[in-house]
């Protein structure tokens, strides 16, 4: 019976051992998935024009140069959009939070009576809306075009995040809402000094998604935003990377069917890396909150 025992252990072990080495395959497969694209476009990016234009650039850039760079950054319209840009996602995503945890609180207190209805009708509105053209034509008729607003007031609120932040306060034990309400509390009160300091995870985690959210929406400003000097960087890229890169070529002032040709790709690819700068640094700060903050929220239902 023991040596049956013995076996049975060695090939357990030996399963054990197979499955992480196919788990770890994989794992390889999917990081080199994700990262060879973004690190390919970064060796463009930096490498001379020339060598991209034959085709050099596989991996790692080819003959250093940072010209483009230059010429992008020299380019007026870059900075305005970069600047809009961080307008929309500073101002979005903090009215963002103070709506999303103002609407959060009432729906989360058990003794609120309109607390069900209302939470059918946050979830209704999770897989019905109104759509496109009746949105366009309420945010139209409100005078939001081609103004600030229109890039903050149509998106105030995400449904999906508010639930995860009712979720979160759900689980802040009742106690302390009790004995603050017995001490003479409000309302108000209660939700800035008891529910939001304990539930900071999640508003770190919320906050990140509201910000790439705010950062990444190009849709909201081609609908709404007329004038290039209200429209967002993603707009800008959207235009380098589909339409053209001639107006920062000419700027530039490059001439010849060749210059213009290698300009042309590296200028996407710069623009590209220029676009993804701001996430990269701001990530890691609130990279420790996102396990923690995204469970917290999904404690309940």
């Amino acid at each position: 019976m023991s040596v049956m025992k013995a076996d049975s252990f060695r090939s357990e072990g030996r399963g054990d051992k197979l499955l992480d080495i196919i788990i770890w395959i994989l794992v390889a497969f999917a990081v080199i998935v994700t990262a060879y694209p973004f690190i390919y476009v970064v060796s463009v990016a930096f490498s001379d024009g020339g060598a991209v234009a034959r085709g050099e650039v596989i991996f790692l850039p080819k003959g250093l140069s940072l010209e483009t760079f230059k010429m992008v950054m020299g380019y007026e319209q870059l900075w305005v959009a970069y600047g809009n840009s961080a307008f929309y996602t500073f101002v979005g995503t903090i009215v963002n939070i103070v709506f999303t945890c103002l609407a959060a609180y009432p729906l989360s207190r058990r003794h609120f009576f309109l607390r069900r209805k209302l939470n059918f009708f946050v979830v209704f509105t999770m897989y019905f809306s109104g759509g496109l053209i009746p949105t366009y034509m309420v945010v139209t008729g409100l005078g939001l075009y081609n103004s600030r607003l229109a890039m903050i007031l149509p998106v105030l609120l995400s449904t999906y995040n508010m639930m995860i932040c009712r979720s979160a306060m759900e689980s802040v034990p009742n106690d302390l809402f009790e004995n603050a309400s017995l001490e003479g509390a409000n309302d108000f009160y209660m939700l800035v000094n008891i529910a939001v300091p304990l539930i900071k995870p999640t508003l770190a985690v919320l906050t990140l998604y509201y910000a790439v959210a705010r950062y990444n929406d190009f849709f909201n400003g081609m609908l709404y935003l007329g004038k290039a000097e209200l429209q967002p960087l993603q707009m800008f890229l959207r235009r380098i990377l589909i339409l053209s890169s001639a107006e920062i070529l000419q700027q530039a002032g490059t001439t010849g069917a060749a210059a213009a040709a290698q300009n042309t790709l590296k200028i996407r690819y710069v623009c590209i890396v220029l676009a993804a700068v701001p996430i990269f640094c701001i990530t890691p700060f609130v990279q420790k909150y996102l396990v923690a903050g995204t469970m917290l929220g999904a404690v309940k239902g």
